[in-house]
């Protein structure tokens, strides 16, 4: 279900937005923000959806992203102005609030609490393949029957797929666990402090770093290549490698993460991204392979750590809470970051993109090590 939910929500621009705009009448810039105003409308539900969670479990919330993803399908289909179109995508990024990574990820803690750890990794490889059989999919409906039929199609497979799967596979969370539940007999000390502890800042910041440079790169990395000399054979290369290369981290995170503490696997990704954004910035043309290389095992290691890591530092109690929180400033960086890096990359060069988006990286990895590797706990009565 999270192929489906990131290929009608992230990835179905990547194909639909030239005859939506030709459809439309409109640019093509205003049609691919879209995309960014359903992020918007996500950072803006994201905190409600992980109390829901929280509160009720996983199932109904997951449910109801089916629901909404159909009826954004719909909309986005029987639009026939920006006004209609925009409004399609105010329901889509309900839906992707309520049923991509944050709400599986709160769903698994809901359900399996601290052994959730160990099945993050499997969302998180499943969903890697979106674009590899979303973009096929839609590609070949959008031929076959033109844009507005293909999301009709996809609109169904949620109703009829997605809407079943969630209600028969998931299943009914029990109460839920409050601090002063008998159950929880222990917590992580950080899990009764408020969202404005330094511990929660320093994770909300180093995660929308990460998320404002892997939002630029996913729409301009291509450009940036070949305007820092790449040549297009290898532009293409560069970009393929960036897949393959986060199945290693998300192999090893599977296998054996639960041996080390989420921390140290937060630090290395942004070690890793941090020499990916380096070897950019002193030698684009030479570096660029390697760099993509580094970016990817990182990006995909530290997708992991997104949900192991609260998991760890805040406990069970309020995971669903937690990650709502932490994900509103990470979308609404994601929908920024495209526009922002555009205005950079025409205004002063690929250079200037990317030293702004190295400070980010050294930010976060040097936020990295303001976070602990152990549990606090705190002895309830």
């Amino acid at each position: 279900m999270q192929i489906m939910a990131w290929s009608c929500t992230y990835f179905l621009l990547a194909v639909m937005a030239p005859p939506v705009a030709q459809s439309l009448v409109a640019p093509l810039p205003v049609i691919v923000g879209g995309l960014a105003w359903g992020l918007l409308v996500a950072g803006v539900c994201a905190p409600s959806v992980g109390r829901m969670v929280d509160r009720f479990g996983g199932r109904r919330v997951l449910a109801s992203s089916s629901v909404l993803l159909a009826f954004g399908l719909l909309g986005v289909a029987g639009a026939t102005n920006l006004l209609t179109y925009y409004v399609a995508w105010t329901v889509l990024g309900g839906a992707m609030a309520a049923g991509l990574y944050d709400a599986a990820f709160a769903t698994l803690g809901r359900l399996f609490g601290a052994r959730a750890r160990s099945l993050i990794p499997v969302v998180v490889v499943l969903a890697s393949f979106s674009s590899t059989l979303g973009w096929p999919l839609i590609t070949q409906l959008q031929a076959a029957m033109g844009w507005r039929c293909a999301c009709l199609v996809l609109a169904g497979l949620h109703v009829f797929i997605g809407l079943p799967t969630h209600l028969l596979l998931i299943p009914v969370a029990g109460p839920s666990i409050s601090v002063a539940s008998p159950a929880a007999t222990t917590l992580p000390l950080a899990a009764v402090k408020t969202r404005d502890s330094p511990l929660f800042l320093y994770l909300a910041t180093l995660l929308t770093c990460q998320a404002f440079i892997v939002s630029c790169l996913s729409v301009h990395l291509l450009e940036v290549l070949r305007m820092s000399g790449v040549n297009a054979d290898s532009v293409l290369l560069v970009a393929m490698a960036i897949g393959p290369a986060q199945g290693l981290p998300l192999a090893l995170e599977f296998l054996a993460g639960h041996r080390w503490h989420p921390t140290w696997s937060t630090r290395l990704a942004m070690l890793s991204s941090f020499l990916a954004m380096t070897c950019l910035v002193v030698e684009p043309a030479r570096m660029a392979l390697l760099a993509a290389i580094l970016y990817g095992a990182g990006n995909g290691m530290l997708t992991i750590a997104r949900g192991a890591l609260p998991l760890s530092l805040f406990g069970v109690a309020a995971y669903g809470r937690y990650l709502g929180l932490l994900a509103r400033p990470m979308l609404f960086a994601q929908a920024c970051g495209p526009l922002l890096a555009a205005l950079v990359l025409s205004a002063s060069g690929p250079t200037a993109l990317l030293s702004g988006m190295w400070a980010l990286a050294l930010l976060g990895f040097a936020i990295s090590f303001l976070l602990p590797v152990s549990e606090t706990r705190l002895r309830l009565p």
